[in-house]
């Protein structure tokens, strides 16, 4: 049997901060202390009050003089937060964090888990481990797995960690958040003011930038024996699945000294070839924008710097058999509009949107072709393939564009699963919504078949983020015909990103793209349960339900990973 989890786990599980200026949350005054293991204190990463010389004492009680005085009460007491700076918005409900849990065994299951499926499915999400002082976007929580093991039918058990990014670690050390939030704080003359502040603690040594500030809680991927944690902002961080079923992380991963940048939080693993593709962007300095990809057994290409008139929020890719595909659209970053008040994230509405298609071993960037598609923003892409002189695009075009990091007001956000054709020879191009308009909804989040990843695909399996930011189910889209085929999670019902499984090679039947399952976390907002839903893809319908012993907040993007993978672990 299992028993209930503590209350920590029911309710946001914030460290409190010690500020007199925090805002509170909805459910925060009622937390109890959070079950979350700070890591022992041993000295290398750590500044210890005792270990600061007087010089640094007294910086750093300037400076927190600076932020709670100036910062807090002067620039930031004034002025409303917008709703996706606002945590009350960003972080209620299912959007709130929880405690670590500690692996839970032998879940209750209702129905049949298919016995091939053996392994483990790993969820990354925002999880802010410290109350926000501030501004909080959802995107700026720190990074948490939640891993569910499968075998033989069985739901072996469940665990959630925090993966421990040198941001954490620090943050966890002072019992307070030292680094500013990217999207959340760092906009107008307070963002300003916390740059400063976050630049001059690391000038008198009460915190060290120099192993990264990611927060690692977007992306997973499985390569070459390692699993690793993703966000945009930062080098990977690689977690190890433990035999138990618990999550360990092991550190900072550079590829073996072979990165010395960040790497977006969605690269490209290609199945055929087993290289793993990826990009990266800087939102200062020139190249804005790098490609590169790493072979089979880890050894990383050299750079293809691509050039960008300004740097430009690149949150994704795609890949086909032989190019990739890289978006360069409206939503560009300029840090110019802080002083002026604003955000950093801007849509700039007099640069036309544009993929550019570059062969994938291409030595510089004088291969790639531009291909023009006005007025299209595409967060994420589903997939890409080649078809004659054109390379076929499937994504999720978003309007407003920048509504996910800007207030603008309307309440009607639009995700239209579109297919993009790119003409390389005559540089043109086209786009149709898949879906009929009487039967449109907005579709984020979910995959193809990732045996068939960069060959033309005929399935896609994505989430109905509706009402919007909640995804009360997920759809089977064929993309040739628009037809939909949806599962519904149920009234006060609520998931994520469903992850298609695609039955193993020895079972499965032969061109059947659709012969899987799809698994996803879903929560019962009236009843207070978190489940994992197991649903047959070809049919859609309920194979299993797996009761889970804590909270599951909402999150963001996860995988799978074979038992097989999982024995092989670095």
């Amino acid at each position: 049997m299992i028993t209930a989890s503590s209350s920590a786990a029911l309710n946001p599980a914030y460290i409190p901060s010690p500020s007199t200026t925090t805002r509170k949350v909805p459910g925060y005054e009622s937390t109890s202390p959070p079950a979350i293991a700070v890591p022992a204190r041993n000295g290398g990463q750590e500044q210890s009050a005792k270990s600061l010389n007087f010089f640094q004492r007294a910086a750093g009680a300037a400076l927190d003089a600076f932020e709670s005085g100036f910062i807090n009460n002067v620039l930031e007491r004034p002025h409303a937060l917008p709703r996706t700076a606002d945590p009350a918005v960003q972080i209620a409900g299912n959007f709130a964090p929880v405690g670590e849990q500690a692996p839970v065994r032998s879940l209750p299951v209702t129905g049949r888990i298919p016995p091939f499926i053996n392994g483990v499915y790993a969820r990354n999400g925002a999880n802010p481990c410290f109350e926000p002082t501030a501004g909080h976007h959802l995107f700026d929580g720190d990074g948490m797995v939640h891993a569910i093991s499968i075998r033989n039918g069985a739901a072996e058990s469940y665990a959630c960690r925090f993966t421990q990014t040198s941001r954490l670690y620090q943050e966890r050390a002072a019992d307070r958040p030292l680094f500013p939030k990217t999207i959340g704080e760092l906009h107008g003359h307070s963002g300003i003011a916390r740059l400063a502040l976050f630049y001059a603690r690391g000038l008198c040594g009460l915190l060290d930038p120099s192993q990264g500030a990611g927060v690692a809680n977007a992306g997973l991927v499985y390569f070459n024996g390692r699993l690793l944690a993703m966000s945009e902002d930062d080098l990977p961080y690689q977690v190890r699945v433990t035999a138990g079923g618990d999550l360990e992380t092991v550190g900072r991963y550079d590829f073996d000294g072979q990165l010395g940048c960040a790497m977006i939080a969605h690269p490209k693993l290609d199945p055929a070839t087993g290289e793993l593709f990826a990009l990266s962007y800087d939102v200062i300095k020139k190249p804005y924008l790098k490609y590169f990809y790493f072979h089979a057994d880890g050894t990383k290409s050299a750079d293809v710097e691509i050039e960008l008139d300004q740097p430009t929020m690149i949150h994704d890719f795609a890949i086909t058999e032989n190019f990739v595909v890289v978006p360069d659209h409206q939503v560009v970053f300029k840090l110019a509009e802080m002083f002026r008040g604003g955000s950093p994230v801007v849509l700039d509405k007099e640069k036309t949107s544009r993929f550019g298609v570059l062969p994938k071993y291409a030595r510089d960037s004088s291969e790639m072709v531009w291909v023009d598609v006005p007025d299209c923003f595409c967060f994420h892409l589903w997939n890409s393939w080649e078809e004659g002189e054109e390379v076929v695009v499937i994504g999720s075009c978003m309007t407003p564009a920048d509504s996910i990091f800007n207030d603008s007001g309307e309440d009607r956000l639009e995700s239209v699963l579109t297919e993009i054709r790119l003409n390389t020879r005559t540089g043109e191009s086209t786009r149709r919504a898949i879906l009929s308009t009487d039967a449109q909804v907005n579709l984020e989040v979910g995959m193809v078949n990732r045996n068939m990843l960069g060959r033309k695909t005929r399935y896609a399996y994505l989430a109905v983020a509706e009402p919007w930011p909640k995804v009360s189910g997920f759809a089977k889209v064929d993309l040739a015909t628009g037809e939909l085929t949806r599962f519904d999670y149920g009234e006060g019902r609520f998931g994520g990103e469903p992850c298609f499984v695609p039955m193993d090679g020895e079972h499965a039947r032969p061109g059947a793209e659709d012969d899987g399952y799809v698994l996803s976390f879903v929560r019962d907002e009236s009843a207070g349960t978190s489940e994992l839903l197991v649903v047959n893809a070809a049919d859609m319908r309920l194979e299993a339900t797996v009761q889970l012993p804590s909270r599951v907040p909402y999150g963001f993007h996860g995988t799978f990973i074979g038992a097989a993978d999982i024995d092989a672990q670095h």
